[in-house]
């Protein structure tokens, strides 16, 4: 769920927030996967996700999406 999320609600956070994203040196982008976390929790039912957790997740969403770039840009 969070990768369908990320892909279409993610996407279009991330182009209209893209000038505060370039004035917090990309930190903002935190901000958007935690909420991105945090809608996909409340999308599933049954699942909840405290603040640690949507912190934790954004930062680790983030570092795969590095990952990621780094590999598919080698290719």
């Amino acid at each position: 769920m969070i990768g369908l999320l990320n892909a279409t609600v993610g996407l279009l956070l991330k182009i209209v927030t893209f000038p505060i994203s370039i004035l917090t040196l990309g930190i903002f982008l935190l901000v958007i996967n935690g909420l991105m976390i945090l809608l996909a929790s409340g999308i599933v039912p049954g699942s909840t996700c405290a603040a640690l957790f949507r912190l934790l997740g954004a930062v680790v969403l983030a570092l795969l999406g590095m990952v990621i770039r780094a590999i598919v840009k080698q290719s």
